[in-house]
């Protein structure tokens, strides 16, 4: 793949970003009048808002570049043939957007054959744009953003968790992670704490199961700023939840032995 065509394709990207902001954040406004559905689980929810934000993404990526994969939370896979994978999450934060708190977000990210390659993560109610691609850095607003230095006790962890796993090992995490004297928040949008993680506001993220959808392009930024990653499962793996983890430098390698995801069937 080309430098010309990733950059055709971020500058496309950045723009549906913010488009797709620009929509959600009109149903935002008038929310009480959503058509709301329960997915998987009581707290797994998906509104008219995310399928048409999703939509709007899609139907402007495959006009655009043809051979492109799509995957996206609301309408699944498309295959392509470039080689090329787009990965879509309309409005990450579902919950918080339909009870009227600012912890949601729009995330486009990408992958190729050497991993992830692209990030756009746009936070409409902040008015945050956090933008990266790979060999670029990462930019918040047009500024350069740089994970934080020091070890996993220099800031706030972010975490994640969810039905996927038992209660009772999400919390023996916690335990572990309070025990070794490190401090913890969730907000309600992974991606955007991925993207804090870049921006060094978090010193890292966890959650034991998560889809591509909603880490992609919070990777591509901490890889941009200089921070470490768990990789995402690549080919039929991608469709699939897998353990996420991201952080800076100096915190990823305590990070991952705490959290020790790859120890199934605790997990």
């Amino acid at each position: 793949m080309t430098n010309d065509m990733n950059a055709e394709r971020l500058k496309l990207a950045v723009d549906l970003a913010r488009r797709g902001g620009d929509l959600a954040l009109d149903y935002f406004r008038r929310r009480d009048a959503l058509v709301v559905e329960t997915k998987r689980h009581v707290t797994d929810l998906v509104s008219e808002a995310d399928r048409e934000v999703e939509t709007l993404i899609r139907d402007a990526l495959e006009k655009t570049f043809p051979e492109d994969a799509i995957l996206g939370e609301e309408h699944g896979l498309s295959e392509g043939s470039s080689g090329f994978t787009w990965v879509l999450d309309p409005i990450d934060g579902t919950a918080p957007y339909l009870n009227g708190l600012p912890g949601w977000c729009v995330s486009i990210g990408a992958r190729d054959g050497d991993g992830p390659v692209l990030g756009v993560i746009y936070a409409p109610i902040l008015d945050e744009l956090f933008v990266a691609c790979r060999g670029q850095g990462a930019t918040l607003n047009g500024e350069p953003i740089r994970a934080l230095d020091g070890d996993l006790r220099a800031g706030l962890l972010g975490i994640g968790a969810n039905d996927r796993v038992a209660s009772d090992r999400v919390g023996r995490m916690l335990t572990e992670l309070m025990d070794a004297g490190v401090g913890w928040m969730r907000y309600g949008s992974g991606a955007l704490m991925l993207a804090w993680v870049a921006a060094g506001r978090l010193v890292g993220y966890a959650e034991p199961r998560m889809n591509a959808w909603d880490c992609m392009a919070g990777y591509v930024l901490i890889l941009e700023a200089g921070g470490r990653i768990l990789p995402f499962p690549d080919g039929p793996g991608l469709t699939l939840p897998a353990p996420v983890l991201g952080a800076s430098a100096g915190a990823y390698d305590e990070l991952r032995d705490i959290c020790d995801f790859g120890s199934a069937p605790d997990w």
